[in-house]
């Protein structure tokens, strides 16, 4: 199941129609950090892009679906691939991997501190944030 799924708009694109780097970068972002936020049980913070690869151009109106897999958790950090397909001619279903990145996300407290991961099995179903 993708993290998110999204389709760019003209306002996210230069004139020539193709999106910009930094818009893709933010929804990477917002991917990578939704699987974080639930292993944490709260919230953290982008503190690191390990890697960064845009592998084709992204075009106002594709459907760019977002995939994220944690790769490892530490202590109160947690590293978490996100890989992103664009649908393009969605009549012709003809789908390409557009972007693969690894970020690290840092689990914080109410102060903004960074805190621990709880361990798997003291996990439950509410999350707070």
């Amino acid at each position: 199941m993708p993290q998110l799924r999204v389709m760019p708009m003209p306002a996210d694109a230069n004139v020539y129609g193709d999106v910009f780097g930094g818009w893709i970068m933010a929804q990477v972002d917002i991917a990578g950090s939704l699987p974080a936020v639930r292993r944490s049980n709260g919230r953290v913070a982008t503190i690191a892009v390990n890697s960064f690869l845009f592998k084709h151009p992204v075009f106002v109106g594709d459907l760019l679906s977002f995939y994220a897999e944690i790769v490892k958790v530490g202590n109160t950090s947690i590293t978490v691939n996100v890989e992103v397909y664009a649908e393009r001619n969605r009549l012709q279903a003809d789908t390409v991997k557009v972007t693969e990145a690894t970020l690290t996300y840092v689990a914080t407290g109410e102060d903004r501190k960074p805190r621990l991961i709880p361990p798997l099995d003291s996990l439950t179903s509410t999350y707070t944030f």
